[in-house]
Parts: structure tokens; C-alpha cells; sequence
């Protein structure tokens, strides 16, 4: 398997409009635009990409999940910025996450490292309700 070569993975999101998506993406989640060719774009942040689409690129609404450094100042900073958060940061074996919804219902699980010897939060599905856990799970 040696030089295939994988590069990092680009999700891309069907938006109603494009020129609305751009204006969200940069100007209230801090992305900035990389290029824009007939109905699609790319924004960045960081390492992070994504592709937005107003063709039949996708289907709405997609979750994707990122690793950002500090979960918690984020949500502070995007708050105070207009973000649509979904979901505070919660603790999760896996992660301290939040979710960020966009104004096409795509949603951006932004996550980093969990809190140690904190309790586990509770999980919302796609549609928003309480997602059910293990019973055994702390």
C-alpha cells in the first residue's frame, strides 16, 4: 500500500446560496475563501476545508467532525461572533465538543481533547433530541 498517498479528507456541503454560505463561513466562523468557481467553493481555516456546493454535490444536512484546539474559547469567540451553536461544549469520552449548525442545517462538530474527571454529557441527535446512551457509560 506504500505511495498511494492519501491526503486529508474534504467534506463537501450542498448550501442553498452560495454568496449566503460564503458570508457565514467567513465572516462569523472565521474561514477564509480559497477559490470560487461556478457554484462552488472552498473555504479554509487552519488546516481545516470545506467545499460548498450549490449543485447536486451533496445532500443537506451533513455533519462533519473537526479537531480544534481548545473547544470551549471557541465556543466564546464564535458566540460572540453570531455562530448558530447547537449544542455547548459538552464532555465526551472522545472528545469536549460542541455543535455548530450553519444556515443550510449542515453541522460542524468542533472537538478537543476531553476533560479529565469530568462527567460525560448528554448527546443530541441530528434532529436535536437526547441521544440515547448506555446505560453503564459515566
Amino acid at each position: 500500500m506504500s505511495g498511494e498517498g492519501w491526503g486529508g479528507a474534504t467534506p463537501i456541503f450542498r448550501v442553498r446560496s452560495l454568496r449566503a454560505s460564503l458570508d457565514y463561513y467567513v465572516t462569523v466562523l472565521g474561514f477564509t475563501l480559497e477559490w470560487e468557481a461556478g457554484g462552488i467553493a472552498s473555504v479554509a481555516r487552519d488546516r481545516c476545508r470545506i467545499f460548498l456546493s450549490e449543485g447536486d454535490q451533496s445532500a443537506a444536512p451533513v455533519w462533519v467532525w473537526i479537531g480544534v484546539a481548545d473547544a470551549g474559547a471557541l465556543a466564546e469567540t464564535l458566540r460572540r461572533q453570531g455562530a448558530i451553536i447547537r449544542h455547548p461544549p459538552t464532555n465526551y469520552p472522545w472528545a469536549y465538543e460542541m455543535q455548530v449548525a450553519e444556515p443550510d442545517g449542515n453541522v460542524l462538530r468542533l472537538g478537543s481533547e476531553p476533560l479529565a474527571g469530568e462527567p460525560v454529557g448528554e448527546w443530541l441527535d441530528a434532529s436535536g433530541r437526547r441521544w440515547r446512551r448506555d446505560v453503564d457509560e459515566t
